[in-house]
């Protein structure tokens, strides 16, 4: 029921190479060093995960095979994305380079300079460094208008100060892409992205939060009169905030994937459970209560992956999304915390006990509710685009 999609012909071959390479090298690797998903894992072993990655041609493969990717849709993308958190690995999200690999840098080639390449960006293609973006601040989260880091111009040099807050990455990351203020008068065209390395003085690094994940893989960043050069700025002066935007549609589809992956282990642990716990004699999985369930989280799955592929095809047309990948991101993270849910009440008390992979499961797709655009931005998005479209139509 899980294989209906297929991708290009080069998307389906990564597909079977990430699965080869999860099975055969990260699995293994995982129990050998006893990871478990609340593990914090030592930089040095990342490391490695990501050079193997890139070795085996999965680090960066999204990337066109001119910057050394293998050209691979959106949609087959988004197949793969599934695919490799489904898999149930639990340093999967580094296979692909989601938390500081290529996926953070990929649409940014198109501004770079030469310089910014060689230094930064091809680095990151090839596993040799990491980054981040950073944008959310303690009271800048989805208004963004709001960004109170500055950074003032001194000779050829501009001096940053600020805050920024819950940076996905940032444990990980040897630099930011970093949003600052310019031109406080400017709104968002006063906005502009940096590229801050992490060694620079000033520059400090605080994680003292855990999130409910159990996973410590964010980071506050504090400069204090950091000193970056203004060959550093990504785009142009002002420029930050279009940047930053310019493939918002494409980064809250491909959010979906994983929450699909999540929901798609729930499912599958679920109807494992259903089928081996007894009660009065015979698997539960023969009540019909529990079978109506396990229907309802199959159907919302099912509905939910259509749905997502359906805007990947469109955004390969080049079709504008904007609400419909709002609409991906609404209903992806509502319907797959539902089915997580149900995953918890088949389980009965063995679902509520940390170390349970369901338990797991249900608080990390808690959090996709929230990051990447809360639900209700989501939906702020998509009764503005509604309503824009029934005034045109007037």
């Amino acid at each position: 029921m899980f294989e209906t999609f297929t991708g290009t012909e080069t998307g389906e071959q990564v597909r079977r190479e990430a699965r080869e390479f999860i099975e055969n090298y990260l699995k293994p690797l995982e129990q050998e060093h006893r990871i478990t998903y609340e593990s914090e894992v030592p930089i040095d072993l990342l490391r490695q995960v990501w050079k193997a990655s890139r070795e085996a041609g999965l680090y960066g493969a999204q990337l066109p095979e001119k910057l050394g990717g293998r050209g691979l849709t959106i949609y087959d993308q988004c197949l793969l994305k599934e695919d490799v958190v489904s898999a149930g690995a639990k340093l999967g999200a580094h296979v692909l380079g989601e938390l500081g690999g290529p996926p953070r840098v990929g649409h940014l080639f198109q501004f770079a300079t030469e310089k910014q390449l060689e230094t930064h960006f091809l680095p990151v293609v090839r596993a040799e460094r990491t980054c981040c973006f950073a944008l959310t601040e303690p009271n800048a989260g989805s208004d963004a208008s709001r960004l109170a880091t500055r950074a003032v111009k001194e000779g050829d040099h501009y001096v940053l100060n600020g805050q920024k807050r819950y940076i996905s990455g940032a444990p990980y990351a040897d630099f930011a892409i970093l949003m600052a203020v310019t031109d406080p008068e400017a709104g968002a065209k006063g906005v502009t992205a940096f590229l801050v390395d992490f060694d620079r003085s000033g520059v400090s690094l605080n994680s003292d939060y855990l999130p409910i994940s159990g996973q410590r893989s964010h980071a506050d960043i504090r400069l204090d009169n950091v000193r970056v050069p203004e060959s550093h700025i990504v785009g142009g002066l002002g420029r930050g905030f279009l940047l930053g935007m310019s493939r918002i549609n494409v980064n809250r589809l491909l959010h979906c994937p994983t929450m699909l992956g999540l929901a798609r282990q729930a499912l599958m642990e679920a109807a494992s459970y259903a089928t081996s716990r007894e009660q009065f004699g015979t698997p539960i999985a023969s009540f019909q209560a529990i079978q109506h369930m396990l229907a309802d989280m199959a159907t919302e799955l099912h509905a939910a992956r259509s749905m997502v592929l359906d805007v990947a095809s469109r955004l390969d047309r080049g079709e504008d999304t904007r609400e419909a990948s709002a609409m991906c991101k609404l209903f992806a993270s509502e319907r797959a915390f539902q089915i997580a849910d149900r995953a918890i009440q088949i389980h009965g008390g063995a679902g509520l006990m940390k170390g349970s992979k369901v338990e797991w499961i249900f608080r990390a797709l808690r959090m996709y509710r929230i990051v990447t655009g809360t639900s209700e931005i989501q939906r702020n998005t998509i009764a503005k685009g509604m309503l824009k479209d029934l005034k045109a139509a007037s």
